[in-house]
């Protein structure tokens, strides 16, 4: 023990000599530490935070009727709601789709539920606003809404065909998408199953879960299992679309990170080069007393070590907030703290400041006490 007192005393009395050197080295390594946490906290967080900011494009998996019916009972959505309990649902659409007349013009109109279409579909560019629930309000397509001349704020019917009760209903917006909703209508689901006297029956649902191509035909294959009566169907473009880009960024994310390595393990190596030269006569002279190369080759290697768990202590904290930076400006959300990647950054410094050293610590070894005390 008291060797080693004795060893660290020495390690420290030999870092600290030259406090602008040290401060450098100890910068360098501390910048380099943090890139690398922040990185590799990126890299970690990169596929749940784009798998998010993915959702805002639309459904990736849709819920159809099973065999040859055009509908099926609201209630099944129950079923697939248990089934992706351990998933995280960003929203979950039901629509029913049917032919009624908007001003005596017949168009389909989709009843659904609008707080959930807009965790679902967010793309949609609304004029005006989504209809209220428990109101007669109606979201008009814009391409249908040009054809029938009418504008936010305006009344139009809605009847479901030739001697069916014709009904009121104020715009309450417009919505452009496109695509194919601008040439539909939308009103409140609820509303559009009394009007067709489908009550408690949907089309289809549209689902957005957190999930990448392969965690998509895991719930495929769930939910066809345990949930029968519907057909699970993975929106693959935008499955495909996801993984590729997720594993393009996490490419780059690496590539970064290989970089910094490679620069700090060369600035270290620089800066204890630097120290070699300088000490090369107290290199000798301890080499002269008596001191062999496995006392110089620890001295060296404890002060690159030494410089590495300093600068990978800062660089663990800064790597963190560095990360969280950058997701909360990226995608809006925090991170949390991961006490294993501030470990492993850690023992990332040391190692690669181990590493720096090899070639400085060679050199050391050999010095020849005696040209070097001659002065040559």
């Amino acid at each position: 023990m008291a060797k080693f007192k004795m060893f660290l005393v020495m390690v420290l009395s030999s870092m600290t000599r030259r406090k602008a050197r040290l401060f450098i080295t100890l910068l360098a390594v501390a910048i380099g530490a943090t890139i690398i946490s922040g990185m590799i906290t990126v890299y970690r967080e990169v596929p749940a935070q784009m798998g998010r900011a993915f959702r805002a494009y639309g459904a990736n998996l849709l819920i159809l009727p099973a065999g040859e019916r055009d509908s099926l009972p609201q209630e099944e959505m129950s079923k697939v709601r248990k089934v992706l309990a351990g998933y995280e649902i960003v929203g979950a659409t039901p629509f029913l789709y049917d032919t009624l007349a908007v001003n005596k013009q017949s168009v389909i109109v989709g009843g659904t539920d609008f707080g959930e279409l807009q965790k679902v579909s967010p793309y949609w560019q609304i004029e005006g606003a989504y209809p209220a629930e428990g109101q007669r309000e109606i979201l008009l397509g814009a391409e249908f809404a040009q054809q029938l001349g009418v504008k936010v704020g305006q009344t139009v019917t809605l009847s479901a065909g030739e001697g069916k009760r014709v009904s009121n209903f104020t715009i309450s917006g417009i919505v452009r998408t496109g695509g194919k909703e601008e040439q539909l209508a939308y009103v409140d689901l609820a509303r559009l199953q009394q009007i067709t006297e489908h009550p408690g029956v949907i089309s289809l649902a549209q689902l957005s879960i957190v999930a990448d191509g392969e965690k998509l035909d895991a719930v495929t294959g769930l939910i066809a299992k345990d949930a029968p009566e519907v057909v699970p169907q993975p929106v693959k473009q935008i499955a495909h679309a996801e993984g590729t880009v997720l594993g393009k960024l996490q490419a780059l994310v690496f590539l970064v990170t290989i970089v910094v390595l490679v620069l700090t393990l060369i600035c270290v190596s620089t800066t204890m080069m630097a120290v070699v030269t300088e000490r090369r006569k107290e290199i000798g002279l301890k080499k002269a007393l008596g001191a062999d190369n496995r006392d110089i080759v620890l001295e060296f290697l404890g002060n690159g070590c030494l410089l590495g768990a300093f600068g990978g202590v800062i660089g663990a904290g800064l790597g963190f907030l560095f990360a969280q930076s950058v997701s909360l400006h990226v995608f809006g959300r925090g991170i949390e703290f991961s006490p294993p990647i501030a470990i492993f950054s850690l023992i990332l410094s040391v190692v690669v400041t181990g590493l720096a050293s090899l070639v400085p610590v060679r050199i050391a070894t050999q010095v020849d006490p005696a040209i070097v005390l001659r002065g040559e």
